[in-house]
């Protein structure tokens, strides 16, 4: 507003001998907006005439043009709308009624304060005042003294005052200064009188009303800090008003600039000391509301502090321009005294969610806690881990939370309810901190003006990033514990149960992609990002620990291996994740530790078969792999479409050669018969003239039939079944699929059996002791019989 006077006095009022007083940025009432500038102005010559002069910007906007002009003598009412409350809205009713909107209300009171001014001094006829404050008028004409509308009586520039030493000096100053002082006296006298009504046209005058808010303002009411703003901005205004060369050394500029420089410390004092008291009286109400958050997660809001300091963040700005060590200063108390309360608050709301985590309650100064995890007891213990051997299916159990463990514990033994639980709790304490944090770093660029503006970073892009800089360090400050607490209660629910890392990566994830969402650079978004990198190491450490674990399995020489642990530990594993997972940006992690552990899976399960002695290797490779492909099946897992594949061709190639094998021994003279007469002619013998070899001529062939009439069939089968029955495991129920495989491919041999009696001893008239039916009547009356 300050250059626009100038423009205005310069270019509109000065070519016509008039000096310009006061000055409001206006727009009719009910209108679009078309702003002017309604003028107050006085003639230089006498008698006085004083105007009211509306100017507005010429239609391409480079220049401004006087519009229309009002005598003070016509002007019968101002009418300020409302004495009490802030209203930009006044009228002046000349001939007719003009309604106007001020751009701010502190324009509109000076304005018309200086109105008032003006009919005082200078009109019989007095205008009527209406809703206009007594306190603006008061202040603007304080009793018993002799009062001027520029800051200068201007009936007693008519009379004579002689100049004292210093003011000689002075105007010989200017003098040297100006080249054409002596030679042309008329126009150096003219220039001195353009400067000095410059001088005396309200630039470098404060009013006492702006006085009294700097030196004795309330600082602590909502109207108090705004007269103490408005004062403040005054002040700033007539402290950069620019002085023509000379200017500096009259004797009247350098008291006010002495008096402005008094002023401004003064209320930098005052304004630094209060804000001072501010922080310490809100941090006192802030901690006596603790007390009601610590049975519960949550975090106290600071809303409301943060709203009544927001009240002072003009002041703050003025501060930083005006006296940057005190703002410094101001800063750093702020940043020492939150960082103390956000300190405890921290603190006792990370207690209150370790409690709630680990399910116990306080007991005593120490503060123990009874850590209990998916098995009831701690994680922590790893050398029962390292001994665990596999036994017999009803007896397997371990001391945490892993794929040896969870294949046979029941939901109870599962405690799905606790990891439901310890979810709610990870995703309360982040849900709680988010919009903390956001808040803080949301009030100090508005309190300490650290924003950034859209065009600033085009200006000035260092500036951006110092300002950055100086929200980054501050919020480093103040939350400092945040990241040591966070990465605490991390460790805890990880040594609670070790699959807490799968809740808390996919949770952590989340939050991290929402805050850089809002703000890549924020606080939030960096000190989430660092922790969920913590987050990952224990996922990555519970994948590589569930790996050792397997590899460090030993089998149980006493009792059949059946569904080893780690594999239907791998299946309750995948179901938990894909619960957990659903729709998780970090899928792409899960799906590389589905890799690693099945293919340790497979690589163990071959392990344990070749070193078991008590169950048959096909069993165990066909039980389990066939246990891994139902699995697979089911949760159609993408990223293992290929293990699954080999996983159901393991489960088939095993399932065969068990039957083989196994189908040899009831017919093993039999079979070793046979197995013989193939050997003839793979040797070149034809197949009519191996009844000529004497090992396998009729008779031996007879001899060894008779050995194996239907009675003793039935029975060595009855036998077979009651061995596959001890190999198999009863919770693969995979005996009646055996069995059914049993019975094909002893019909398949049979029909073999028969087909080389028929080529080899072709009219011989020897047969089988029974039939294919006897044959399916047995396998039947044997797997109803059991």
């Amino acid at each position: 507003m300050t250059a626009i006077k100038h423009a205005l006095q310069r270019d509109i009022f000065t070519p016509n001998d008039e000096r310009l007083l006061s000055i409001v940025n206006v727009c009719k009432a009910g209108k679009k907006k078309k702003n002017c500038f309604l003028c107050a102005t006085v003639t230089t010559e006498r008698p006085v005439q004083v105007r009211v002069v509306k100017v507005k910007k010429s239609d391409k906007g480079d220049f401004y043009k006087r519009q229309m002009a009002w005598e003070l003598r016509d002007l019968a009412e101002v009418d300020a709308k409302d004495a009490s409350k802030e209203n930009p809205e006044f009228d002046l009713h000349f001939e007719k009624v003009y309604r106007w909107v001020a751009s701010s209300t502190a324009e509109k009171n000076s304005f018309i304060s200086c109105i008032w001014k003006l009919n005082q001094r200078y009109l019989r006829k007095k205008v009527e005042f209406v809703n206009v404050s007594s306190q603006l008028l008061e202040e603007s004409v304080p009793s018993g003294e002799s009062q001027s509308v520029a800051g200068g009586d201007e009936d007693a520039l008519d009379d004579y005052q002689e100049l004292n030493a210093r003011e000689e000096q002075d105007i010989e100053g200017m003098m040297e200064v100006c080249e054409y002082a002596i030679s042309n006296a008329e126009a150096f006298a003219e220039k001195l009188s353009r400067e000095l009504q410059v001088l005396d046209g309200n630039y470098m005058d404060l009013s006492k009303g702006h006085i009294r808010a700097l030196q004795d303002g309330d600082l602590s009411s909502p109207k108090g800090i705004e007269a103490c703003i408005n004062a403040s901005e005054a002040l700033l205004q007539c402290m950069n008003v620019a002085l023509r060369p000379g200017h500096e050394k009259l004797m009247a500029v350098k008291q006010q600039q002495h008096l402005f420089t008094e002023l401004r410390d003064t209320f930098a004092r005052r304004l630094t000391n209060h804000l001072n008291n501010v922080f310490v009286h809100q941090g006192h109400d802030q901690s006596s509301t603790l007390s009601q958050h610590t049975a519960e997660l949550t975090l106290p809001k600071h809303s409301p502090l943060h709203r009544d300091l927001l009240r002072y963040a003009k002041l703050m700005e003025w501060l930083k321009n005006t006296q940057r060590e005190k703002y410094d200063g101001l800063s750093r108390t702020y940043v020492d005294y939150m960082t103390r309360l956000y300190e405890r608050e921290i603190k006792d709301f990370f207690e209150v969610a370790k409690i709630k985590m680990a399910g116990t309650t306080k007991e005593g100064k120490g503060n123990k806690f009874g850590l209990h995890g998916s098995s009831g007891k701690l994680t922590g213990s790893t050398s029962s881990l390292n001994k665990l051997t596999v036994q017999g299916s009803s007896s397997r159990r371990s001391q945490s939370s892993s794929l040896l463990d969870m294949g046979n514990m029941s939901a109870s033994d599962l405690d799905v309810a606790d990891r439901t639980k310890f979810d709610k709790i990870f995703e309360q304490v982040l849900s709680e901190l988010e919009p903390l944090c956001l808040a803080e770093q949301d009030f100090i660029s508005k309190f300490f003006k650290l924003q950034q503006h859209p065009t600033l970073a085009q200006v000035n892009s260092i500036l951006v990033t110092l300002r950055k800089d100086m929200v980054r360090l501050m919020m480093n400050k103040i939350f400092q514990s945040i990241e040591t607490e966070l990465n605490s209660l991390i460790a805890l629910g990880d040594k609670i149960d070790s699959f807490h890392s799968l809740y808390m990566l996919v949770k952590m994830s989340h939050h991290v992609w929402t805050a850089q969402n809002v703000d890549p650079a924020s606080y939030l978004s960096t000190t989430l990002g660092n922790v969920l990198v913590t987050v990952k190491r224990n996922f990555d450490k519970c994948i590589s620990g569930q790996i050792r674990q397997m590899e460090e399995v030993k089998i149980s020489k006493k009792s059949k291996v059946g569904i080893l642990p780690f594999v239907t530990g791998f299946e309750e594993f995948a179901e938990l994740a894909e619960t957990i997972f659903r729709n998780a940006e970090r899928r792409g992690d899960l799906d590389k530790a589905y890799v690693k552990l099945i293919r340790a899976v497979f690589m163990n399960v071959e392990k344990v078969a070749n070193e078991s002695q008590k169950t048959p290797r096909d069993v165990v490779m066909m039980e389990n792999f066939h246990h891994i492909f139902s699995t697979q099946s089911r949760l159609k897992i993408s990223c293992l479409e290929t293990e699954r594949r080999e996983a159901k061709h393991k489960y088939t190639d095993h399932l065969q050669s068990y039957v083989i094998n196994s189908l040899g021994q009831p017919l093993e003279k039999l079979n070793h018969f046979f197995e013989g007469v193939e050997a003839r002619v793979a040797q070149g013998v034809r197949e009519e003239e191996v009844s000529y070899q004497l090992a396998f001529n009729k008779q031996e062939l007879r001899k060894v039939i008779k050995e194996y009439p239907g009675k003793e069939v039935k029975k060595g089968l009855d036998n077979l079944y009651k061995k596959v029955d001890k190999h198999l495991c009863e919770e693969e129920s995979l005996l009646q699929v055996v069995w059914h495989s049993m019975q094909d491919e002893f019909i398949r041999q049979y029909k073999h059996f028969e087909g080389l009696i028929g080529r080899c001893y072709p009219g011989s008239g020897i047969t089988m002791e029974f039939t294919i039916g006897d044959m399916l009547e047995y396998f039947s009356s044997i797997a109803q019989s059991h």
